[in-house]
């Protein structure tokens, strides 16, 4: 999934980076399509822009991406850290909620 400039500035404003530079740019891109391959891989697909299912979509995309860029360190150290209960809930339900696909024509069934 390409990434446009309203959602790269999207991801900057939710990972409150003001004024990216070049070099967090190309993070901020080389983390979304890692959340947009994690996301096709766990069988949700990204939906059409504008529906309520989109903004599920991103969102979860948003926090696997803000996770990512926090956690750059190799090492945590200090607390636990555990993932958010929240996100979990979001993205089973964005799992279990995916239209079915046609196993033949890839379209969705009925």
């Amino acid at each position: 999934m390409a990434l446009s400039a309203e959602r790269l500035t999207q991801l900057a404003a939710y990972c409150r980076i003001d004024a990216p530079t070049d070099a967090e740019l190309e993070l901020l891109v080389g983390l979304y399509e890692s959340a947009a391959a994690y996301m096709t891989t766990a069988g949700v697909a990204a939906p059409a822009k504008g529906t309520p299912r989109r903004a599920q979509y991103d969102l979860c995309v948003n926090y696997m991406v803000l996770d990512a860029y926090d956690l750059r360190d190799e090492t945590i150290t200090g607390t636990i850290v555990n993932e958010n209960p929240a996100f979990r809930r979001l993205i089973n339900q964005l799992k279990w909620s995916e239209p079915a696909q046609s196993a033949t024509d890839g379209t969705e069934g009925s």
